[in-house]
């Protein structure tokens, strides 16, 4: 398997987290991508392993050296994603799985597409978008979830339809309508993608 720098998007209760925990899992020549923060560690989080932390001097230092692929501000804490780290897996042969929104995806897209065409991110670039079998289908899940008070579950729902509206700026989408049906298709286009990068390379 050619390294592949795969995205995957989702809105909340589609079942994303499901889906790359088995990816993970299954393919252990990927690995997950960790951002920067500059929110201070909770629990148990690890330096390296959970997050990169850092001060917001540092993260704004890198952003002015154009090191992040992509980053945003969450709660008035700064989030983002460095170019060096993921660059330096896909080179080792890993590929690179990035779980983010539409925004930050949007961003990478960006960013990749004005990288010379034989760089090995711009080589195995691979975007995915989750949904929903549909919107009533969502809120059921978000209920049964029983997480969320009805006005968090309304936003979340909103939200949702914000970024279904933004699927088609992805390459491939998949519908998680049953689990298993769902991991076959992510599969099947991880490894198409592969396939698809090794013709390109040789």
């Amino acid at each position: 398997m050619k390294p592949l720098l795969i995205i995957i998007s989702a809105p909340s209760g589609t079942g994303k987290t499901t889906l790359c925990d088995r990816l993970l899992r299954d393919y252990p020549e990927i690995t997950y991508s960790v951002s920067c923060t500059t929110r201070l560690p909770r629990g148990e989080e690890e330096h390296g392993a959970d997050y990169f932390f850092m001060d917001t001097t540092e993260f704004e230092r890198r952003l002015r050296a154009n090191q992040f692929m992509e980053h945003a501000i969450v709660h008035g804490n700064r989030y983002g994603t460095l170019r060096e780290p993921v660059e330096e897996a896909m080179s080792e042969g890993q590929s690179v799985l990035m779980d983010i929104d539409v925004a930050g995806a949007a961003q990478v897209r960006e960013f990749v597409a004005k990288l010379p065409e034989d760089n090995i991110m711009r080589q195995g670039f691979v975007d995915i978008f989750i949904r929903p079998p549909s919107i009533e289908v969502l809120r059921e899940r978000l209920l049964g979830r029983a997480e969320d008070d009805e006005e968090t579950i309304a936003l979340r729902l909103e939200n949702a339809a914000g970024e279904m509206a933004r699927a088609k700026e992805y390459n491939y989408q998949i519908v998680n309508d049953k689990l298993e049906d769902a991991c076959m298709e992510l599969d099947e286009i991880i490894l198409y993608a592969s396939t698809k990068v090794r013709r390109n390379l040789f």
